[in-house]
């Protein structure tokens, strides 16, 4: 194959990560160059579309907002992964560290007595003037007094390889998360490099950070439960937090999923409120409490503030710690640690100039060309200017914004990032990209525990001067080469767990989940039902050999709110399919089960997201959908396959708990209401006369194939209506649907302890003794034939009102929490 590097070009005054000044391999990249001139640009395409295959099949996302991409934009990884030579990590992590313990230092200082502020070492411009500095916090102590439970550093490397720090992240640092990901990814991609370059093992890292939020959690003797508290679906890392939930085998919750009571706060479950001890937040510094911080946030929990100020519960990271994050401070740090450790600080930030002070400001504005100016603080809305890019008026109107507000300006060195290999997919091979580090430390009982690899992010092109995920950029695994530790390394429970520990149900089932469940259910159902009679009246439709059972499909699909009544029969499909102003249609019902879906992610096993990412796929299809009615038919017998996957998997691939329960009580709930409105709409429309509608009847309930093994005839009246209505073994029957109905309720208020729900009981009683013999017109008319029709479709009406009922009932009961059952609190 062409050499790699044919047209690898490399930036003149840039530190190159793979090859040295002399433009020769640097060792510890020899290997994985050799590796990948061994395989040819197919086999590597091939890697890369499977890194990409695997991305988007576990749902790897990094949110965009008003990305053309849409919500859930994937992420983007690059194949070949950046290394860092054993010594070199170990000086980097004992300066991130020491960096992580400096910072911990300060916010004790600057929460509590402020003497670096009075020393003249910290000005208190940067601190008060910072919206992330809480002065309800002021004078609360944590557990101890580790206020930086996690840490993260971003690294830029100068021209001659040193290390810079660009920007330290204290509020709620993401992207370990991803790190994790990129590494179970890559690894999987190149399984014989990994093992032979003795990548070091990430998985210590997070079992150190299980180990400090349970050792400084206030759980007194009990198990202290933790969760991780999230934004919700809209943050842009919303995949990293429920990663992170899934890896570290913690609740992921919503503010509303939380509550305060006596300062203690507690999760709502589906069994009741459950006292939580930590709470490992993803949520910003001021959006934590609406009560005593920023009053407008629905993203919060009420009093959680009070429960800290009381020590009633562990927040990781404390609140208000997102003051550090302002670049300002950078330049006082050294100072600042030579006078708390007497030590130098082993990772030099890069040169910083805050402009609150007049020296330093005329410096700033007297080298401005080299400088890019950044806010002091984040309520500032100024994307990095770099004064090199500026005209002559351009900067003269900058520096008078400066003079005018001086305490809100940042000046720093422009970094002259390090360039590191992507694989381009083409010709050219191997090109160089400007690369950043993003580096982790954990609050170890031992002091800083660092995170060996890390988050090595991309620039999106070649010249572009911020490296940032929101601008499209990428990432790279990082390993860090060297000796791995198994037996050390390996990812192990928090105590040991005897057989009284055995669990069979979950205890912290968040009621927001269960009923999230309850609509994944509904709306599964829901899209399959529109899916088969859209089907049904396209494929009439499109053969127009039996208007008459076109016309009593439309209707019915007019009747149920499928299909609007529009004039033109095309015009209303394409509604019903795609109309994103017709609340009723596919295209939004789909929407809704892929919401509901995404609430409940952590409860799905891999294989059940992937027929979720598979259905999403014909969802999209379906959004491009034009005229050709042909292609449509096609599409909806797809969706109709990906939906009776879902069926497949909430049957057979999910545990028996609660949550299940709900799921399934939501799907027949939906199947019994949809037959029963279905069935009632077509007794009293009087096809059912006609073999023509009772075959699509058939075909609507998925019961075709067994009405046809039975009964060697065409579709008649009597033995349609028993499979449909009476049959105890069709899953498609209404008798059957309220039995199973019956049994779930039964079952979910034994183990719940709350009275039972007889709604059904004498439906089921009136339906069972339902006389078919009534139905032989012969003997008794069409007339009277069609009077016990009309009550039998009185019959189904009060079926489908009781079966709405009994899903209002159970919103209010479970969700809602208004009654006396969801009161009780199970722990203390």
């Amino acid at each position: 194959m062409p050499d790699l590097l044919e047209h690898y070009l490399r930036t003149a005054g840039s530190y190159h990560e793979m090859l040295d000044p002399a433009g020769a391999v640097r060792p510890h990249w020899r290997r994985l160059l050799d590796h990948l001139q061994r395989s040819s640009p197919a086999q590597l395409a091939q890697r890369q579309d499977m890194l990409n295959r695997q991305i988007h099949e576990n749902g790897v996302t990094y949110n965009v907002y008003a990305d053309p991409k849409g919500a859930d934009r994937p992420w983007e990884l690059d194949l070949l992964p950046n290394l860092i030579e054993q010594g070199e990590w170990q000086y980097l992590a004992a300066g991130i560290a020491q960096r992580a313990r400096l910072l911990n230092a300060v916010l004790a200082d600057i929460y509590g007595p402020q003497t670096l502020m009075q020393e003249g070492l910290l000005p208190s411009e940067l601190v008060f003037g910072h919206n992330n500095y809480l002065w309800a916090c002021q004078g609360i102590r944590p557990p101890a007094d580790i206020f930086l439970h996690l840490y993260a550093v971003d690294l830029a490397r100068s021209p001659d390889g040193r290390w810079w720090v660009t920007a330290d992240r204290t509020q709620a640092p993401s992207g370990a998360g991803y790190a994790l990901e990129n590494r179970m990814i890559v690894s999987r991609a190149f399984p014989d490099l990994y093992r032979d370059l003795q990548a070091r093992h990430l998985a210590g890292f997070f079992r150190a950070l299980q180990e400090t939020l349970a050792r400084l959690a206030t759980a007194g003797t009990d198990t202290p439960l933790v969760v991780v508290l999230t934004p919700g679906r809209f943050n842009e890392s919303y995949f990293e937090h429920l990663y992170l939930a899934r890896q570290l085998g913690y609740p992921l919750v919503e503010g509303t999923d939380l509550t305060v009571r006596d300062a203690t706060v507690y999760l709502k479950t589906l069994n009741g409120l459950q006292r939580v001890h930590a709470i490992l937040r993803r949520l910003d510094d001021d959006f934590c409490d609406p009560l005593e911080l920023r009053t407008d946030s629905a993203l919060g929990v009420p009093g959680l503030l009070q429960s800290v100020r009381e020590g009633r519960v562990l927040v990781a990271n404390s609140l208000g710690s997102g003051v550090l994050e302002s670049p300002g401070l950078l330049g006082f740090l050294p100072a600042i640690n030579e006078h708390l450790f007497g030590e130098k600080l082993m990772l030099p930030s890069i040169a910083t100039w805050w402009c609150g002070e007049p020296p330093v400001m005329a410096h700033a504005l007297e080298h401005m060309a080299e400088l890019v100016f950044k806010p002091a603080f984040p309520s500032q809305s100024f994307g990095p200017v770099f004064g090199r890019n500026l005209d002559g008026a351009q900067r003269k109107a900058l520096g008078e914004r400066i003079k005018a507000r001086p305490y809100a300006y940042v000046g720093q060195a422009i970094a002259q990032l390090s360039q590191a290999p992507v694989w381009h997919g083409d010709s050219l091979g191997l090109q160089p990209r400007a690369v950043g580090m993003r580096m982790y430390a954990v609050a170890a009982e031992e002091g800083y525990r660092v995170l060996p690899g890390g988050l090595t992010r991309v620039a999106a092109h070649a010249d572009a001067e911020v490296i940032a995920m929101q601008r499209g950029g990428a990432s790279k695994d990082t390993w860090i080469l060297g000796e791995p530790a198994p037996s050390a390394e390996q990812w192990r429970a928090q105590r040991a767990l005897g057989a009284q520990d055995v669990i069979r149900r979950d205890p912290y089932l968040p009621s927001r989940v269960v009923e999230n469940l309850f609509w994944f259910g509904r709306y599964s159902e829901r899209c399959d039902d529109s899916a088969r009679l859209l089907r049904i009246v396209l494929t009439r439709h499109v053969e127009g050999d039996d208007a008459q059972a076109l016309h009593a499909a439309v209707a019915l699909a007019q009747a149920l709110n499928v299909m609007p009544d529009e004039s033109e029969l095309e015009a209303g499909l394409l509604t019903a399919l795609v109309g994103a102003d017709w609340p009723f249609s596919l295209r939004n019902n789909l929407q809704r089960l892929q919401w509901a879906a995404s609430q409940v992610r952590g409860k799905l096993s891999r294989e059940n997201w992937h027929a979720l990412v598979e259905l999403q796929r014909e969802s999209a299809r379906l959004e491009l959908l034009g005229t050709d009615l042909g292609e449509a038919l096609d599409l909806l017998n797809r969706l109709v396959v990906s939906l009776a996957a879902l069926s497949g998997f909430a049957l057979d691939d999910m545990t028996r708990d609660e949550g299940w329960r709900f799921l399934m009580i939501g799907r027949r709930l939906e199947r019994l209401h949809f037959l029963c409105t279905s069935l009632a709409a077509s007794l009293r429309s009087g096809q059912v006369f006609e073999p023509s509608a009772l075959e699509w009847l058939l075909e609507l309930a998925n019961s075709s194939i067994t009405y046809r093994s039975r009964y060697l005839a065409e579709a008649q009246l009597i033995p349609v209506l028993d499979l449909l209505l009476l049959d105890p073994q069709n899953p498609h029957a209404v008798l059957f649907q309220l039995r199973q109905v019956v049994r779930s309720l039964r079952r979910l208020h034994d183990d719940l302890r709350i009275p039972r729900d007889n709604s059904f009981a004498t439906l089921i009683e009136r339906l069972t003794v339902f006389d078919l013999g009534a139905l032989e017109y012969s003997l008794f008319g069409v007339g009277s034939v069609r009077v016990v029709l009309g009550g039998l479709a009185d019959l189904l009406d009060e079926v489908g009102d009781a079966s709405s009922h009994v899903s209002d009932r159970l919103a209010l009961r479970h969700f809602a929490h208004v009654d006396d059952v969801s009161q009780q609190t199970v722990s203390v």
